[in-house]
């Protein structure tokens, strides 16, 4: 089943914001392609999703459910909050998982919503689908739940949280077998969507 382990999301949630980071490789069997690859999609004003997974489905899967978001917003004057995005977004998983095309994608959605705050939830390609205050995808998440488990408090500030996700992508690079040597981060909060400085082996030091 793809490379899919092979790629990281990682995703934490502060006081008032979520930032997601994603390695940026895409790579075909044994080959690098690239390592400029967006893996974070911006959704609506005040969401976003990371994906993992093959090429072809991250792009179609994350197109389709940013488009459906925006048809809800149009027909209704609002837009879906995080949490009902997410229970969107899985029940579109559940339903291919039951077809003969599913989507293999791995899905870190984070958003803010001016009742419940920021809010984080992980999705796997299964189609479960849980709200939690920090998260990571791939193998590269296996080296990084420990650090942010040992590090996560509730009121964590965004140089924080960056600095959390930066000792995160040093073990990646110190522990794991697979190059995975830039991270983009993206930041949601009340002021909207907000691009962050790559994580790479020079900047993480």
């Amino acid at each position: 089943m793809s490379n899919i382990q092979l790629q990281c999301l990682l995703g934490i949630q502060g006081k008032d914001f979520v930032m997601i980071a994603a390695d940026q490789t895409n790579s075909h069997s044994i080959m690098v392609m690239k390592d400029d690859e967006e893996k974070i999609y911006k959704i609506s004003n005040k969401l976003v999703m990371g994906v993992a997974g093959d090429s072809g489905d991250t792009t179609q899967f994350a197109e389709y459910i940013a488009k459906n978001i925006q048809l809800y917003k149009m027909r209704n004057s609002y837009e879906l909050g995080p949490s009902a995005a997410a229970n969107f977004t899985r029940r579109y998983l559940a339903e291919y998982l039951r077809s003969s095309t599913p989507y293999f994608v791995n899905v870190l959605m984070g958003g803010y919503d001016k009742e419940n705050g920021p809010e984080l939830y992980f999705m796997d390609y299964l189609a479960s689908s849980v709200k939690v205050p920090f998260a990571a995808h791939g193998f590269g998440g296996f080296l990084s739940l420990s650090i942010m488990d040992r590090q996560y408090k509730k009121d964590l500030t965004e140089e924080e949280a960056y600095d959390i996700l930066k000792l995160c992508v040093q073990e990646v690079h110190r522990r794991l077998f697979v190059s995975l040597p830039n991270f983009q981060v993206t930041i949601v909060n009340n002021d909207g969507v907000r691009t962050l400085p790559v994580i790479n082996s020079k900047s993480s030091q």
